[in-house]
């Protein structure tokens, strides 16, 4: 297996990119190939269990209360809903469920209502995920003894792009929470945003420092921006997506053990890229008609694509026991 390294340097990265692209991908899909099964893409399913009137000015983001984007602000979902939607997952074919809430950060009240959906969840066999904005005190490890497989958080781009994008949360924040999360045992994921006006040498900076984390990210979701009326980055001059499959690539060979996400955008995608960016060693899908306010693939258009590229759904990679049984009874 390709040895797991964290002192990757920009020049290393660099060199990456800078490939032919077909060396570039073969490299990546051998480096896949020695860790996974090439024919296996992890499904999970998201959905926005608290929508809108975010207090962070994300410009890529249509909940954030400074953007002028058509959200309407909808108040946390009952345990009852999320459980029913999470089944309805399953029975779709979704292995982990994730659950996000445009929050800064997670108030008490609301808190404990996320760790009832977290052990409702899992009792259903699923691997759980959350993205509940920064952490504080023992909030990762309450989620990690609710059942908790996940917990995402993004650095979105580079450290030196990162003010361009957002003014209302630093990136060592970001850093900060993450290291609250892997002290509590829970699997981190995290990736980041391209096609933001950013360079070639942002999306190097975003790889450097996914990969340098002390640990990889178990799992690395890459975004292709999804513009939205009423945001500042609508209007952004769209990416070349090969340069987005390199993206896929270079985090392939960096991270060779973690799970990358074909994350947000692969509504524009047609399935000619989308198959690149397997072959490139992407792993991890959304499945599903919306991604929080955002658009998605129906699910019978990726059932019909799997079939086309001889894909399968990966089994979870977690086992999904039921939370402990004080933790139950602690509802």
């Amino acid at each position: 297996m390709t040895a797991i390294r964290h002192d990757w340097t920009r020049a290393d990265i660099r060199a990456l990119f800078e490939l032919p692209f077909a060396d570039l991908l073969h490299r990546a899909q051998s480096t896949h190939r020695a860790h996974f099964d090439p024919n296996a893409v992890q499904v999970s399913t998201l959905l926005s269990i608290k929508t809108g009137a975010c207090p962070e000015d994300c410009g890529y983001c249509p909940q954030s209360a400074h953007h002028a984007a058509d959200v309407n602000r909808e108040a946390l979902l009952d345990v009852d809903a999320v459980v029913a939607a999470a089944r309805a997952a399953r029975e779709a074919g979704a292995s982990r469920f994730c659950m996000g809430a445009a929050w800064r950060s997670p108030r008490e009240k609301d808190f404990v209502r996320v760790l009832d959906m977290v052990r409702e969840v899992k009792a259903l066999g699923m691997e759980t995920c959350v993205t509940l904005g920064m952490l504080k005190g023992d909030q990762a490890g309450r989620l990690k003894h609710a059942g908790l497989d996940y917990y995402n958080h993004n650095l979105d781009t580079s450290p030196e792009y990162y003010g361009e994008i957002i003014t209302t949360r630093t990136f060592e924040d970001r850093l900060g929470t993450l290291a609250q999360v892997r002290d509590a045992g829970v699997n981190v994921c995290c990736g980041g945003i391209v096609g933001m006006g950013e360079s070639r040498e942002d999306r190097v900076g975003l790889l450097e420092s996914l990969a340098n984390l002390p640990q990889h990210p178990q799992s690395v979701p890459i975004n292709y921006l999804v513009q939205v009326a009423g945001t500042p980055l609508a209007g952004t001059a769209a990416l070349d997506p090969l340069e987005f499959v390199r993206t896929i690539a270079v985090a392939r060979i960096l991270m060779p053990a973690s799970v990358v996400r074909l994350s947000a955008g692969r509504e524009s995608m047609d399935d000619a890229l989308q198959a690149l960016c397997f072959l490139a060693g992407a792993n991890s899908i959304f499945y599903g008609d919306k991604l929080l306010t955002t658009g998605n693939p129906a699910a019978e258009r990726d059932r019909a694509l799997f079939e086309r590229l001889g894909i399968h759904a990966a089994a979870p990679a977690v086992r999904c026991a039921a939370p402990p049984a004080e933790a139950v009874a602690a509802r």
